[in-house]
């Protein structure tokens, strides 16, 4: 019984054989035992530019400001590590979607301030700076060549005012492009 399945199986590739090699653009014969035929054959790809940008956060909550930030005018926040795979070189930017943050009221009789700018908004590539102020134009934030893995952690320092921030939920948001000219 099991050699008659072996012939079985022997006979169905013998006969599959010929009709694969037909179906194909190139052939080749082979007789005698044992039969080897081999037929030279080409592949081809087309790669385009692949560029992969990971962030370790998608929101970074800002530190709230205490009673000695206001006297500094500032603190600061650690922000996302941005990774940049990418298979030729690139630049990723940031900016901010709109001129002013979004301000909703917290506390009755005090308003949130509506018009805080963009640009009380500092971005660094250093915890110690120096820290240029968001805009809604794109900035290059980094530039590089092809790489498996480039990362660049954002810090931010948001800039305050005893007599103009209010109290409030203050929030913006931003966008980092990446790009592969």
């Amino acid at each position: 019984m099991r050699r008659s399945t072996f012939r079985a199986v022997l006979v169905a590739a013998v006969i599959g054989l010929p009709m694969a090699a037909s179906s194909a653009s190139a052939q080749c014969s082979a007789s005698g035992a044992p039969a080897n035929c081999g037929q030279p054959g080409t592949v081809s790809m087309t790669a385009g530019r692949v560029v992969r940008l990971q962030m370790s956060a998608v929101s970074t909550p800002l530190t709230a400001p205490l009673p000695a930030d206001f006297d500094a005018g500032f603190n600061a926040t650690g922000g996302p590590t941005l990774t940049v795979s990418a298979n030729a070189s690139w630049t990723l930017s940031l900016r901010a979607v709109a001129a002013t943050w979004t301000a909703t009221n917290t506390s009755p009789g005090a308003p949130a301030r509506a018009n805080k700018p963009a640009g009380d908004l500092k971005w660094s590539k250093l915890s110690t700076g120096p820290f240029a102020a968001l805009t809604t134009s794109d900035v290059t934030l980094v530039t590089g060549a092809a790489t498996a893995s480039s990362a660049t952690t954002l810090y931010f320092q948001t800039l305050y005012s005893w007599t103009l921030d209010t109290p409030g939920n203050y929030s913006m948001a931003i966008v980092l492009t990446l790009t592969s000219p």
